[in-house]
């Protein structure tokens, strides 16, 4: 652990303007040259732990919950909706099977938590213009400074998330949390065929352009970090591909070491901390300010609403082909998120 959070030296190297890529808007799609994902296959063993999972939420009896506490006085049990059928693909079932080590009974008790989760919080219709409650006014005010920025991929071809913890403009509150929430679903529309984990780029560095508010703090607190990582590790379990750290002060350091004890062992292993972004994102996908060629600087009226209309573009895509291959639970994210006309992975 005492390694995991030693410093390393920077080398400043020259910078090349000349093939600067000035944009204001967020990156639609990976480009060709990068690596495209393969699909996963399962052994056997596998495939009849994720047959076991399959039929249990593929029974018409099932309810699930509507809230996450299972002692909630008021916690009706509900049937699945059609868009819970289409959150419900072959790579989720998969995600929560190598999440819980292919425990089929756990991986059933955390699918049900989760859906609990996304009811309660408001993302279980597939995007605001489906009847989620957490919508992109709700959260607009915590996107005014770009703190929170969905642009370009990684060299796995993973949609990147930027966090600017130094662009903070606004006290701690719940609609922070719900802010984190709503950019993650918004990587999650941008990723390609085939790929279904993100990349973190987490930059500390301090803005002074950024106006104090009373109760604004840079680091999040511990209770808000805790509540964070348990809703990335329990609700978005293998999402994470990549997350990388710089320009970590000693406060930043001093909370890395506080909540390191709440970050389970495989999300460890996924954190880089003060190397080059560059060493992991191509050059025409990676801000300027990080050693590539993308000359990003944040405009608030330009992004937000296009990274809103691409993402429910992104959505509308995956529904018309889940309505198209029949409104099954299982169906690939390959297929959904794809333009090919014939599936490549049917629902048994």
């Amino acid at each position: 652990m005492v390694s995991m959070f030693k410093r390393k030296p920077k080398v400043e190297e020259e910078v090349d303007t000349s093939k600067w890529i000035k944009t204001e808007l967020p990156i639609p799609q990976p480009p060709e040259s990068l690596k495209q994902p393969e699909p996963i296959v399962l052994d056997d063993e596998q495939q009849k732990k994720y047959n076991d999972v399959f039929s249990h939420f593929t029974d018409s009896s099932l309810l699930v919950p509507t809230k996450e506490k299972k002692n909630s006085s008021d916690n009706e049990m509900k049937p699945l909706t059609d868009l819970e059928k289409a959150w419900l693909s072959r790579e989720c079932f998969m995600r929560y099977l190598r999440a819980t080590k292919w425990n089929t009974e756990d991986c059933i008790e955390r699918i049900l938590l989760s859906l609990a989760w996304r009811r309660e919080f408001g993302i279980d219709s597939f995007g605001e213009e489906n009847g989620d409650k957490l919508t992109s006014e709700g959260v607009a005010p915590e996107a005014l400074t770009g703190k929170e920025v969905v642009l370009g991929f990684d060299n796995d071809s993973r949609p990147i998330l930027y966090l600017k913890p130094g662009r903070q403009n606004t006290a701690t509150s719940h609609r922070q949390v719900q802010h984190v929430v709503f950019m993650l679903e918004r990587v999650v529309d941008f990723m390609p065929p085939g790929q279904d984990s993100l990349a973190l780029l987490i930059d500390f560095k301090e803005y002074p352009d950024v106006p104090k508010v009373q109760g604004n703090s840079k680091i999040p607190p511990l209770g808000t970090g805790k509540e964070v990582l348990h809703i990335l590790q329990t609700h978005y379990p293998e999402r994470l591909g990549k997350a990388l750290l710089t320009n970590i002060p000693w406060l930043a350091w001093t909370f890395l070491k506080l909540i390191h004890p709440f970050i389970d062992p495989l999300t460890r292993e996924k954190l880089v901390f003060d190397e080059p972004f560059a060493n992991y994102v191509p050059p025409d996908q990676l801000e300027t300010l990080y050693g590539g060629n993308l000359d990003f600087k944040y405009n608030h009226e330009a992004y937000w609403p296009v990274l809103i209309k691409t993402a429910n573009q992104k959505r509308e895509h995956y529904l018309k082909r889940f309505e198209k291959f029949g409104k099954k639970m299982g169906l690939s994210e390959f297929d959904l998120r794809g333009d090919h006309d014939d599936l490549k992975f049917p629902v048994n």
